[in-house]
């Protein structure tokens, strides 16, 4: 147990004291400035882009380090010089840093382009998606049989979850904490999207509102749920990776193909629900073919093509960046 520790310790302080440049650390801005804005999106995963963007496992890694022994002794004692030995804190604070500007800046913004332009903005993120599959896929020198079936298992998966009907819950305190951690889990999954946990739990239009209107009791135990969770879910993937690294790939690819079910970007709307607030929210869909090639459609392809080439172009720029900013290094 004793050479785990030291070999935790060991590769905090690498990880934290890795020299990166100004221009570096702006990468990593834009970087969580891509993750926050697929995270707005019911459907996108700000994970499917922190794994596209090669900054995944380091994501993963350093936010395991919070609940380590040695880190958490370093708190307790006072410490603040170990504390930031350990922690990997200058990428974490450049990464939140472009999330929260995501959130921030981007929210309303979409929350309209959802309203008046659905199928333009699901068409963008569905050619997103599917060209984060074949992105992501590529991590994955050899594919084997066992490979094929955590695939199969994560695609049948994540398309069962997406399907699922929304909620009416509470706006209670305790449900916001508990909404925020099991969406923060979601969040950094690829291919499940935290925004759509909020969906199937009723909250995601609430918290949308609460950023906006700035309310901040409802996005503080929101927040603060997001952080317990993420700080336990990590502990998770972490070992996964480490134990199981080819597998845990390729369940995360069969999460993103899954997911291609709810960002398909031409749906009918079987079954409503009204909210708190007399709105009617859509809880059953069926995807469909448009009826025929209209200016509309061809529009839609288009954004379509855009998303993808667009994953393409980010997997190329991440490349050429060079193993400093790969994960695992």
């Amino acid at each position: 147990m004793t050479n785990q520790n030291e070999d935790v310790l060991e590769r905090a302080e690498r990880s934290a004291t890795r020299s990166r440049t100004p221009g570096e650390y702006a990468g990593l801005a834009a970087r969580g400035f891509c993750m926050g804005a697929a995270d707005v999106v019911p459907g996108v995963s700000g994970g499917t882009m922190a794994f596209i963007l090669g900054i995944y496992e380091e994501l993963i890694e350093s936010i395991r380090e919070v609940a380590q022994p040695q880190f958490l002794r370093a708190v307790l004692g006072f410490r603040v010089r170990e504390v930031f030995t350990i922690l990997n804190w200058k990428f974490l604070l450049a990464v939140l840093f472009g999330i929260f500007s995501a959130i921030l800046t981007l929210a309303r913004g979409i929350e309209w382009l959802l309203e008046t332009h659905p199928t333009l903005v699901w068409s963008f993120f569905f050619g997103l998606v599917f060209a984060s599959v074949l992105v992501v896929s590529k991590r994955i020198k050899r594919w084997r049989l066992p490979l094929w079936l955590a695939l199969i298992a994560g695609t049948a998966g994540a398309y069962l979850l997406v399907g699922l009907v929304p909620l009416q819950t509470p706006d209670a305190p305790w449900f916001l904490f508990l909404s925020g951690a099991v969406a923060i889990c979601a969040m950094i999954l690829p291919g499940i999207s935290g925004a759509f946990i909020l969906v199937l739990l009723g909250k995601y239009q609430y918290v949308l509102g609460a950023v906006n209107e700035r309310d901040v009791m409802v996005v503080f135990w929101v927040g603060a749920g997001a952080i317990v969770g993420i700080v336990t879910f990590a502990q998770i993937l972490g070992w996964l990776f480490r134990r199981y690294h080819d597998a845990t790939v390729a369940v995360l690819t069969g999460f993103m193909l899954g997911s291609l079910r709810k960002v398909w970007p031409w749906k009918i709307d079987l079954e409503f629900m009204i909210d708190r607030h007399g709105e009617r929210i859509p809880t059953v869909q069926h995807n469909v073919l448009p009826d025929a090639f209209t200016t509309d459609v061809l529009l839609a392809v288009a954004l379509a093509v855009i998303g993808l080439l667009l994953v393409l172009l980010l997997d190329w720029w991440a490349n050429r960046l060079g193993p400093d900013m790969q994960p695992g290094t």
